[in-house]
C-alpha cells in the first residue's frame, strides 16, 4: 500500500493512517508522494498522488477533506467536501459523517488524529509550534465534545514529526513556548535550546482527559523516508488521514 510505512491502525471502526514519502509521481525535490498542494510542486502530480494515496486506502479521493493550514487554532465542522474553490483557513477539522476522511498535511509539525468511535466523531489537527501554543488541540477536543464525544473515549494518534532532540530554537522562543506548555521545554542532542512539540501535544491531551494515546517513533528531520522542512526547506508534505467506517 502506497506510502503507509509510517503507521496505520484501526480502533473500533476508526482508521488512522500516516504516509511516508514513497510511492508517488512527484519529481525532485518533492519525490515521491508529495500530498501538499501549496509547496511549489506540479499540481497535476499532487492530484495524482492524492488519488493514489486515497485509492490505496480504499477511499474515494473526492471524499477526502483537506485544509488550508495557517498555524492557528480554528476548527471547522464538515459534513462533506468543500463546496467552494477556496479552502477555508483552518488547522482542525471535525466530522460525524462516516466514510468522510479528514486529512492533515505536515513536514515536521505534529499531525494529530482523534476519534470517539462510540459517539461517531473524528477530528484531524495540525499542531506545529505556533498551533500548539495557540491551542489547536484543546479546540479540536472541544469541537468533538460539542458533537457528543467524551475525552475518556477519545483515541489519539500523532504521526511523524520533528523530535524534541532535533528541534533547535533560540532560548527566548523556548522560554515563550514553555510558559504556555511546560512539557514542550526541550534540549537538543547537542545541548542547545529546543522545543518538543510532540511532548507538548501529548501533555495537553492528557490534561484534557484523553488517555488512549500513541505517538509515532519517527523523527522527520532524521528520517530520509519522510519530508522535513527544517532539513530540506523546499520539500513535499506527508499526510495523516482519519475516518470512520
Amino acid at each position: 500500500m502506497i506510502g503507509q510505512r509510517s503507521g496505520t491502525s484501526t480502533v473500533s471502526g476508526a482508521h488512522f493512517v500516516f504516509t511516508d514519502r514513497w510511492g508517488g509521481v512527484s519529481a525532485v525535490p518533492y519525490e515521491e508522494l508529495n500530498l501538499g498542494g501549496a509547496v511549489g510542486d506540479d499540481p497535476a502530480a499532487v492530484r495524482t498522488n492524492r488519488e493514489l494515496a486515497a485509492k490505496s486506502l480504499e477511499l474515494d479521493p473526492a471524499r477526502v477533506v483537506w485544509m488550508n493550514q495557517v498555524h492557528g487554532s480554528d476548527v471547522a465542522e464538515v459534513g462533506g467536501p468543500w463546496t467552494t474553490r477556496l479552502t477555508p483557513p483552518v488547522d482542525g477539522l471535525v466530522t460525524t459523517t462516516r466514510g468522510l476522511a479528514l486529512a492533515v498535511l505536515t513536514a515536521d509539525c505534529v499531525p494529530v488524529l482523534l476519534a470517539d468511535p462510540v459517539a461517531g466523531v473524528v477530528a484531524a489537527a495540525h499542531a506545529g509550534r505556533p498551533g500548539m501554543v495557540a491551542g489547536i488541540v484543546p479546540e479540536a477536543i472541544e469541537a468533538m465534545e460539542s458533537l457528543g464525544a467524551e475525552p475518556a473515549r477519545i483515541v489519539a494518534r500523532t504521526g511523524p514529526a520533528v523530535c524534541g532532540r532535533c528541534y533547535e530554537v533560540p532560548e527566548a522562543m523556548r522560554a515563550e513556548v514553555a510558559a504556555v506548555e511546560p512539557a514542550a521545554y526541550g534540549e537538543t542532542s547537542w545541548g542547545t535550546p529546543a522545543v518538543d512539540v510532540v511532548a507538548g501535544v501529548h501533555a495537553q491531551l492528557e490534561r484534557l482527559g484523553v488517555h488512549d494515546r500513541e505517538r509515532s517513533p519517527v523523527c522527520t528531520l532524521e528520517s530520509r523516508d519522510h519530508f522535513s522542512y527544517r532539513r530540506d526547506r523546499t520539500t513535499g508534505r506527508l499526510a495523516g488521514y482519519v475516518w470512520l467506517d
